[in-house]
């Protein structure tokens, strides 16, 4: 097991434009460089309402929420001197650019968007035991698209062959659609720790993908 893959330093953050639109996610090492060279703020959500701190009012305020209390979801950073809760949202001072309107087509966003799941049998498996399947296979005129690509398993595969799944006696579970914000995303939403990335990400032409 890699330890780094578990290092509070690699968890997500969500970058926002100074007009407070979702443009991009990176990890916490990254944002922190940004904070200290003042190019972003932190974005809390408390009561319902959005606060902004820079890099040494969060520090203040994390050394507060160290002493009195901490949730099981968030993740702190240790110094030789100080422990630092990572921020789960931040705002660019300058940067005012909107986000893409595309959500990227590749195996990794396929994978995501049909959450590992074989769409043909339904059982889950690992990404090294999956394949991307034609719905309507090339050699009878389907393309490559978001529309006829599906994750499915090697048995199903096999089974369905150059065939469609109607010749082949198999039923998609769900019919193969483009998702209208990254797949990689929605699976970051799953997790209790990145819940209040949602308010910032009820715009339709949401698409970031995940660095």
């Amino acid at each position: 097991m890699n330890p780094k893959a578990y290092s509070p330093l690699e968890s997500s953050v969500l970058v926002l434009n100074k007009m407070f639109m979702a443009v991009h996610v990176i990890s916490v090492r990254r944002a922190f460089c940004l904070l200290a060279k003042q190019q972003a703020e932190v974005v809390s959500v408390e009561d319902g309402q959005y606060l902004s701190y820079d890099f040494e009012s969060w520090a203040e305020l994390s050394a507060y929420r160290a002493d009195h209390f901490r949730e099981e979801h968030d993740d702190w950073v240790r110094t030789p001197t100080v422990e630092i809760q990572a921020p789960r949202v931040i705002r660019l001072l300058e940067y005012d650019k909107v986000p893409r309107q595309a959500v990227k087509f590749n195996r990794r966003n396929i994978f995501a968007r049909d959450n590992n799941q074989c769409q043909y049998c339904g059982r889950k498996f690992i990404t090294s035991e999956l394949s991307l399947d034609h719905v309507v296979p090339r050699s009878q005129g389907g393309g490559t698209t978001w529309e006829n690509i599906v994750c499915a398993c090697v048995q199903c595969n096999v089974r369905k062959g150059g065939r469609t799944p109607r010749q082949a006696n198999l039923t998609l579970i769900r019919k193969p659609e483009k998702p209208k914000r990254s797949p990689m995303l929605n699976m970051k939403l799953s997790q209790k720790k990145y819940h209040t990335w949602q308010s910032f990400l009820d715009s339709a032409y949401w698409s970031v993908e995940l660095k």
